[in-house]
């Protein structure tokens, strides 16, 4: 199930700020060299990435999946002039793409890109957190938002990625991926520390905003 029609999607990536060139450089190398090229934000899910962490000025970041790095670079638009990224991956094997992404950019002194099991790297952040994007493995949604949960000052921001999953949240699906991101969807709708909404952006964005 598409959420949007591709003229839909068209007609959004067109009417919102272009694409960077440095950006544009991610897409097509993960397109071409990259299995699962579907996993990369795109175009106008990043430009809904900057805007809100432009919105928020955040001076730390976490990012738990970097895949090729394109979310991480949208994400560090908002960062203050001393601000800080911290970005986790596990897949080694994308490390020296990533890399050299960074170091295309403007804010490669700026990001700490951490190679490793997240559940292992985030107890070892020793940072109050302003804005979190939690983009991994689907089952372990529940347990980075429980572990970043802390972390996180008052007036602070989890977002979520791939909370409607192609709208198989919808349909009855029984695949393990399916129930545990149903879970974790109704885990956060009755957490009533936080005020939340999913936004219907590409595969689902959940934006979680800690009171």
């Amino acid at each position: 199930m598409e959420l949007l029609s591709n003229d839909l999607e068209n007609y959004l990536d067109n009417h919102c700020d272009p694409e960077g060139t440095l950006l544009q450089h991610i897409n097509r190398e993960t397109h071409l060299k990259v299995l699962m090229p579907r996993m990369l934000s795109g175009h106008y899910q990043g430009r809904v990435l900057g805007m809100l962490s432009n919105m928020l000025r955040p001076s730390r970041i976490l990012e738990i999946g970097t895949f090729t790095g394109y979310a991480t670079l949208c994400l560090a638009e908002g960062l203050t002039e001393n601000g800080m990224l911290h970005t986790i991956d596990i897949n080694q094997e994308l490390e020296s793409m990533v890399r050299g992404n960074f170091l295309k950019s403007d804010f490669n002194t700026r990001i700490a890109y951490h190679l490793g099991n997240a559940l292992e790297i985030i107890p070892t952040l020793d940072e109050v957190f302003d804005l979190v994007f939690i983009d991994a493995d689907k089952k372990n949604n529940a347990n980075y938002y429980q572990m970043v949960f802390d972390k996180i000052r008052p007036g602070g921001m989890i977002i979520v990625d791939n909370v409607l999953w192609s709208g198989k949240v919808l349909n009855g699906a029984a695949d393990k991926d399916t129930v545990e991101i149903k879970k974790f969807n109704e885990m956060v709708h009755n957490d009533t520390r936080v005020e939340k909404l999913i936004l219907p952006v590409r595969d689902g964005l959940f934006v979680i905003r800690k009171k």
